[in-house]
């Protein structure tokens, strides 16, 4: 292990002591909300200093053995006590480097899911419709909970764009690498001829702000819109303007909701969606600065990117920042989506494990 690395773990040692000494206090319980905070911070660091005291002690187990091969009569004993250290090592080294990967703060928060229907017209629309049905399946198998906030239909029965909130376990952790461009290659329902044809959708996929953390809006920068809510909604939507459409005047940036009966509660989920939309919006361009001289391997998040190709008459999904194709479309379309986001995730923690040997 490099020097630099023990210095980390050797220091993360003298934190738990801190920590433990800090929560010792009883008086530290009186904030509740940094009371969870340093008791998540301590487990956290507690499992860490573990481990690492774990490899320290195999690191000497290995030392002695190496001094034991001197003495015939142990040597045999020796060499299996080597190997089985040596083995060790290298798991907790592993473990040691994936622990020491920044998490992101967003991951365990609820998104917004955004799925918008681009070129191809009413294909495009029907193969939005296709998406959201995937995602809500995936949400489901989660245990997750959704709530669609709007929805614009089109003739046929798709999407021209639909807003999804999701909530539960690690929801933007899991789907925060869905954002981009999903292109579709089939025949359309509306096709004659039997051609295929190629469509494309963008998706976005943005944290719900933290309340303490969330965007400020200037009501002077907003313009809001009551309409007649579009859809299923029974005669109530055709009789009260109960939508709401909010439009940040500075970035042009618009969001809406209209699955309520309640003005105010469209608008307070609408203003919400908005907040998520300026955050990813400051947060894409900060890290578009950061990645000026370099490109993820896992994307900029630009929404023009081309990420995946659904080919429905190979039954092939192909994500193309991977290299991963998988043969298993009808499952994938059906909610199964494990092995494509595991892949994603390993990919990004070995780029991470990556940058952290270098800096080392």
């Amino acid at each position: 292990m490099k020097d630099t690395l023990r210095q980390q773990f050797e220091r993360l040692g003298y934190r738990l002591v801190e920590l433990d000494a800090t929560l010792a206090d009883g008086s530290v319980a009186a904030d509740m909300k940094r009371y969870r905070a340093l008791t998540k911070e301590q487990s956290e660091v507690s499992s860490l200093v573990e481990t690492y005291r774990r490899y320290l002690q195999r690191e000497a187990d290995l030392t002695a053995g190496k001094e034991l091969l001197a003495d015939p009569e142990m040597a045999e004993m020796a060499k299996e006590e080597i190997a089985a250290a040596e083995a060790d090592l290298l798991s907790l080294h592993e473990q040691l480097q994936l622990a020491l990967i920044p998490k992101d703060p967003d991951d365990e928060r609820p998104a917004f899911l955004e799925i918008r229907a681009g070129a191809g017209g009413d294909e495009s629309a029907l193969f939005a419709a296709d998406l959201a049905r995937m995602y809500l399946r995936f949400a489901e198998r989660q245990g997750w909970r959704s709530e669609i906030l709007s929805s614009n239909d089109s003739d046929l029965g798709g999407y021209k764009e639909l807003v999804v909130r999701l909530e539960g376990d690690g929801v933007y952790g899991r789907l925060k690498f869905e954002s981009g461009g999903h292109r579709v290659q089939r025949v359309p329902a509306t096709e004659s001829q039997g051609r295929i044809h190629t469509s494309a959708c963008t998706v976005a996929v943005m944290p719900e702000p933290d309340e303490a953390e969330e965007i400020q809006l200037n009501p002077a920068e907003l313009r809001i819109d009551t309409f007649r809510a579009s859809g299923a909604g029974g005669q109530h939507v055709n009789k009260t303007d109960s939508a709401i459409r909010i439009t940040h005047l500075p970035t042009g940036l618009v969001a809406e909701c209209q699955d309520d009966r309640s003005q105010h509660r469209n608008k307070a989920k609408a203003m919400a969606v908005l907040a998520a939309r300026l955050r990813d919006k400051d947060k894409n361009e900060r890290a578009a600065k950061e990645a000026a001289t370099r490109k993820s391997l896992i994307g900029t998040g630009d929404r023009s990117d081309r990420i995946r190709t659904y080919n429905f008459p190979q039954g092939r999904l192909t994500d193309h920042r991977i290299n991963l194709t998988l043969y298993k479309l009808g499952a994938i379309m059906d909610g199964d989506l494990e092995d494509v986001i595991q892949g994603l995730q390993q990919a990004q923690a070995a780029e991470q494990l990556a940058q952290l040997e270098g800096r080392s």
